[in-house]
This record gives structure tokens, sequence and C-alpha cells, in this order.
């Protein structure tokens, strides 16, 4: 019995330390358009420097030290591989992918004979640092561009502080499929606050987007962020100067029913080019990404006004 009481006050000593860490770190959040080539890049292999770009976005992102990243346009395809998988294994991340451009006909099985010659797919992709006890795909409607397949995926990771649940999705210029993502969003709340993240093609006066603030949602980058112009698209990645002029790349939460969410910090991130083999710039993508710290916690005393964000504000 004695020995058994030493085990167990040992165990408490070594695991309590770690714990109180993991709680404290704020957590750390990326979403980024990858930029893959299109589809005939599958048979030509002409997909912008994607394996040089790579090498950029793995170096980047281990600076940054994220626990969750949110990819769209993630292809797997005969030049490259699988390209979310092997991101998440340069970061020691797991990872849940989509495929989205499977569903460009009704027909599912002709979709994939068709990819599968092109020998190209792509869709969204969500990495983790933590496990991913679940995963699910949700097509979204095709009001305008019929041929255009764009999906929502969700992921429910398990961090520190909970069953978090985070999106990634690239919609269209259509707002059919931006009020379609608010719905699913908005129809599963949780103690937890619900990341959305992804390149929603849409600027912040478009009623698009109002349309999801108008749910609830937060606009992270903003509200760290009041003045900024946070640009991310659309980047010549061979120019040798910055020439982003629009934001389209966002990361929203919508408040949780018990657990409260403030904004530590929030910028514009894969942003810095490097070099092709012949000298000349590469940037990552033509799209930047963005990044947020998050600290998660049980409401104690009042937060402050202007950096909180309330679960009040889901009720």
């Amino acid at each position: 019995m004695l020995r058994l009481t030493c085990l167990l006050l040992v165990s408490c000593l070594v695991t309590a330390p770690a714990a109180t860490a993991a709680d404290d770190r704020p957590l750390r959040v990326v979403t980024f358009n990858l930029l893959h080539g299109g589809p005939w890049s599958g048979l030509t292999g002409d997909d912008d420097d994607l394996e040089r770009r790579l090498e950029l976005m793995v170096a980047q992102l281990r600076v940054l030290e994220p626990d969750v990243v949110a990819l769209q346009e993630s292809p797997v395809s005969r030049w490259r591989g699988d390209v979310a998988a092997r991101l998440a294994e340069a970061l020691g991340f797991v990872h849940v992918h989509a495929r989205a451009t499977e569903r460009v006909f009704p027909w599912r099985l002709l979709g994939r004979l068709v990819m599968g010659a092109l020998g190209f797919v792509e869709g969204p992709a969500i990495l983790s640092r933590f496990p991913i006890v679940s995963s699910q795909v949700y097509e979204l409607p095709h009001c305008v561009r019929r041929l255009d397949p764009r999906v929502a995926l969700r992921a429910d990771v398990a961090t520190p502080a909970g069953l978090l649940t985070v999106y990634s999705t690239h919609t269209s210029r259509d707002d059919c499929q931006t009020e379609r993502v608010a719905e699913l969003v908005s129809a599963q709340p949780g103690p937890l606050p619900i990341l959305l993240l992804g390149d929603l093609n849409t600027g912040e006066s478009a009623p698009a987007l109002r349309e999801l603030l108008g749910h609830g949602f937060v606009d992270l980058f903003r509200e760290a962020n009041p003045d900024a112009l946070g640009a991310t698209a659309r980047q010549d990645v061979r120019a040798p100067d910055p020439t982003v002029r629009r934001r389209i790349d966002y990361v929203l939460l919508l408040p949780g029913r018990e657990v409260e969410a403030s904004v530590v910090s929030s910028r514009v991130v894969l942003n810095t080019p490097g070099r092709r083999d012949d000298g000349q710039p590469l940037w990552p993508s033509d799209h930047y990404g963005v990044f947020a710290e998050i600290r998660l916690s049980r409401p104690v005393k009042p937060l402050s006004r202007h950096r909180a964000i309330s679960s009040r504000q889901a009720r």
C-alpha cells in the first residue's frame, strides 16, 4: 500500500507541470491556401514549383509552432503525392483530408474516374498536433458554379482544454456556400468554441462575410488588429515584391457555451519569399496564411471588453 501511494505521488509530481504548461499555452492555429497548380498539373507536373514551395511552408510553419493547421487547395497528385500527408509528417502531426474535386459530377464514381485519369484531386485538410478523434466532410451547394465542387471539412481535435471542433473550407464566390457553412457550424454548438478556417473568396465588406458575423462568428484577425489591412491574396509566387491586395482568408471563431476564448494575437504569416535554384524569388503560395493565438479558459471573472469573446454571444 505504501509503495502504491509513493508511485501515485511521483506520478502526480511528474505529470502535473506538463499539464499546466499545456493548459497555459495559447492554442495556435494557422489557415493557408497552398496553391496546388490546377487539375492539369497532375498530367504535366507544372504546379508553380510546389516541391520547393513545400520546403518553404515547412520551414515557416515550424517557426510558428502551430497546434492546428487548416489547408485549402491541398492536392493528391501523380507528381507530388499526398501533400497534406507530407506536411503532417514533416511537422509530426496527424491529419485528415477531403477530396473535393471527386464531387465534380452528381455521379461520384464518374468524378473518381476522371480525377484518377488526370492523376489529381484536391480539397481542404486539417493538420493537428493533438489527436483527431473524428471527422466529416460536408458537400456545399452549387448555386452559381455548377462544375466547381466545394466542401467543408470538420475535425474534432482532443486539445488540453477539451474536444475542439475545427472546420477548413474553400468556398467559391458563391454566397449560398458561405451561408451553408454558417448553418453547419451554428447548428453544432458545444462547450468549447468552434473554429472556422479558410479561404472564403470574399472581402470584409461583402454580404457573405456579414452573414457569418451575423451568426455570431468573430473575426480573430480583425479583433486583434482593428486597423491593419491584413491582405492575403493574390501574391505572384515569382515576384520580387509583395503583390497582395485583398483579404479573403480568415480565422473565425464561434463562441462556446462553457469555455471562453480570448485573442492573444493574430497576424499574416507564410509571407516571406525564399529562392529557387536559379536564385530567383519564390513565395510559399499565391496566398498568405493567417495565424492566431487563442486562450481557452473556464470563466472565473469578467473578461476584457475589447479582447475577450464571451460565450454569452452564442446565446
